[in-house]
């Protein structure tokens, strides 16, 4: 049996060099969309669909849906939230559709969205994720969301641990270099993600918003089994 291949892209620009239609991307955007994507299926959203613009949530809201909209790290006017984990704990989101759009994570999860398979990745259910990367026969893409389609270190970060995980099976996969710099990176942050992530960009951005605790959460491994995945243009919980 031929090996798969692990690639990194470290933002939805880069995305077209790295685009293979048959591969599963991983969409990556650790502080906070996708640590939030994960929470909101482990607290029993039904949907969410995830869109480019602020403009098409405002459509959506018109149109009765409960929306979600985030930019520059804070909730958009006239949205009831917008992607902090804690807005997606509770009975509120119970069996609901909720309409998304986020600086970079729905920007990356368009960018992919004709891959074979788009699932959603955080360190909240990172075990899930490797788990299910290690039984499919299959490219893996781990699509870092980045910040405003520059590399971060958050999501760098967890693609190298991801990358830890599927090394262990050689002969399943073959690391190209993006993956191999990134599990190099991990080794040096994994005793303590937390304060290797100290002086990083994004990181800063929100603690100076008073979100010390989003981070905090943002870094948990397995909060959830949940893995959400891209079906017909919106997340649904997979079932696998």
């Amino acid at each position: 049996m031929s090996q798969a291949t692990v690639d990194a892209c470290f933002s939805p620009y880069l995305y077209p060099v790295y685009r293979d239609d048959n591969s599963v991307v991983v969409i990556i955007d650790i502080l906070r969309a996708t640590s939030a994507i994960c929470t909101a299926f482990e607290h029993g959203v039904e949907k969410i669909i995830p869109v480019a613009t602020v403009e098409e949530a405002r459509e959506y809201q018109a149109k009765g849906y409960l929306a979600a909209a985030e930019r520059e790290a804070v909730p958009v006017e006239g949205f009831p939230f917008g992607n902090s984990p804690y807005s997606y704990m509770g009975d509120h989101i119970k069996g609901q559709t909720i309409v998304l759009t986020t600086t970079n994570g729905t920007q990356a999860i368009n960018a992919a969205k004709d891959a074979h398979k788009v699932i959603i990745g955080a360190f909240t259910n990172i075990s899930a994720v490797c788990e299910y990367l290690v039984a499919q026969d299959r490219n893996v893409l781990l699509l870092c969301s980045g910040w405003k389609n520059k590399f971060n270190l958050e999501d760098a970060l967890f693609a190298g641990a991801v990358t830890e995980q599927l090394v262990k099976h050689p002969e399943k996969f073959k690391l190209q270099d993006a993956a191999l710099a990134l599990s190099y990176l991990y080794q040096q942050a994994k005793e303590d993600p937390l304060k290797f992530l100290s002086k990083a960009s994004h990181k800063e951005r929100l603690a100076k918003l008073g979100l010390k605790d989003d981070i905090k959460y943002c870094l948990q491994p397995d909060q959830t089994r949940e893995i959400p995945v891209l079906e017909n243009g919106a997340l649904v919980r997979m079932k696998w």
